[in-house]
């Protein structure tokens, strides 16, 4: 069993001579296994990303608080490792420590008087990478302190049986957005999309929150996404309820993000939930005020106004979907979310490798000649800004599917095999871009059949 207390003894060592930073330590920096080369400048409420890579390896930092007030820690880290973290004074013995197997660890020692304190990370077992974040009265030389409330007001108290792992600081932290130039993040599945986040989401929300929303699983997204974000704080919430997509707690985090990412799983789970709820409404505000909403394989598809929700029966498959217009693993929902870049758009993921494209020519004539699909290849992904420009990044491709005067549903009739021809076709590499709002691009498409009559039903025969 893991000890209660652990016995440090520590000679008196001052930092001297140490830098001023310009800016809030945002990412750890080696060697700091000792205090007296520990990271200076930790701001108040700022995430510091870092990693426990030995049995040897301890990482010190240093902060100055400017007044008498408490100190509030809390140190994040993933399930296959144990970290703890202990709070000195310039001299003397740990103040405050969490030694649990908690995670986070948290801890807060109160009335901690003005003057210089170090923290060390070190590890109880396992090694990777963690996030820690001190709240102090004081910040870095050069930094600044978030501030920590915006126009949400606090945060309201979590619901005993609601589900949240946050990692950061809780308070809300108040970069400056352009309403109405809100982005969407629309992500195929597999591998998830380092460049996205990195190049696209980071510096859309300026360091600002994410919310990870699912309605099952881990945190896994949380040192990841702030990782590469470099946000003031990602939580994921797990809401499998309606009466948890009505919280107070739950708008108050996804309005108050700058972010709001909804990771794989089953997507008429999220509609059973979501729909009608603050969720929704939440959502669509996070986008308005100029944040990013984005989601991955069922979080990807309920982002489009219509939605392949398979709610209960199994999963429509090209080869049986082609063979009946109105096959029963085919239904399709609306109303839920309502993006001006998706009006009209049913998205679909895992595409490629899954050989959709047969199941989305049907989805397309089910929406109409108007209607459009949006199907995104697994480790590939589409970032779309307000104007409607989507470039996409990855490994693969993003194919678009529509209409055009030459297109021919020819037969599209319950009970009997789907014939349509000339379908437009656009194969999106990436770095290249469409346009959603006008249906432009630079890319050439092609045209594809399906003739749910033949075995062989693509034309041509590789319509990747």
């Amino acid at each position: 069993m893991k000890a209660t207390f652990k016995t440090v003894a520590m000679a008196t060592m001052l930092l001297a001579g140490s830098p001023a930073l310009a800016a809030c330590l945002q990412q750890e920096a080696e060697n700091n296994n000792t205090e007296a080369k520990a990271n200076p400048g930790l701001c108040s409420g700022q995430v510091v990303n870092g990693s426990i890579g030995s049995s040897t390896d301890a990482d010190w930092f240093s902060f100055d608080t400017t007044n008498t007030g408490d100190i509030s820690i809390s140190l994040s880290h993933g399930t296959s490792a144990d970290f703890d973290f202990y709070l000195y004074r310039s001299s003397g013995s740990y103040i405050l420590s969490g030694q649990s197997s908690s995670r986070p660890e948290t801890g807060i020692y109160r009335a901690a008087t003005a003057g210089k304190h170090f923290i060390k990370v070190a590890r109880y077992s396992g090694t990777g990478s963690y996030g820690l974040t001190v709240t102090f009265n004081g910040s870095a030389s050069g930094g600044t302190t978030p501030p920590t409330s915006c126009s949400y007001g606090v945060r309201p108290a979590k619901p005993s049986n609601q589900t949240s792992y946050l990692l950061g600081g809780s308070a809300d932290v108040c970069p400056a957005l352009t309403s109405g130039q809100g982005a969407l993040l629309l992500m195929g599945g597999g591998t998830d999309v380092d460049a996205a986040f990195s190049n696209r989401v980071g510096p859309q929300i300026k360091a600002g929150n994410i919310v990870v929303l699912r309605a099952a699983g881990t945190d896994a997204y949380n040192t990841y996404l702030q990782g590469l974000t470099g946000a003031a704080s990602v939580e994921t919430l797990i809401v499998d309820t309606v009466t948890k997509a009505n919280s107070a707690y739950v708008e108050w985090a996804i309005k108050s993000a700058e972010a709001v990412f909804i990771a794989g799983g089953d997507q008429s789970a999220y509609l059973n939930a979501w729909q009608g709820t603050l969720v929704q409404t939440a959502l669509k505000h996070v986008y308005d005020k100029g944040g990013v909403v984005g989601g991955t394989s069922a979080g990807d598809h309920v982002l489009s106004q219509h939605v392949y929700d398979p709610d209960g029966v199994s999963g429509a498959v090209s080869a049986e979907v082609v063979t009946d217009y109105c096959h029963n693993t085919i239904n399709i929902s609306s109303n839920f979310l309502s993006f001006p870049q998706l009006a009209n758009t049913l998205n679909d993921t895992h595409f490629r490798q899954r050989d959709r494209m047969g199941r989305s020519a049907v989805f397309q004539a089910k929406l109409g000649s108007s209607g459009r699909v949006i199907a995104v290849s697994e480790a590939t992904s589409l970032f779309v800004t307000a104007d409607g420009q989507g470039i996409v990044d990855g490994t693969n491709e993003v194919y678009v599917l529509r209409a055009d005067a030459q297109t021919q549903y020819t037969q599209t009739s319950c009970g009997q095999p789907v014939v349509i021809k000339d379908l437009l076709r656009f194969k999106l590499l990436p770095g290249e871009s469409y346009n959603l709002l006008s249906n432009s691009t630079t890319v050439t498409p092609i045209r594809i059949s399906i003739d749910g009559r033949n075995t062989a039903f693509y034309t041509p025969v590789s319509p990747y």
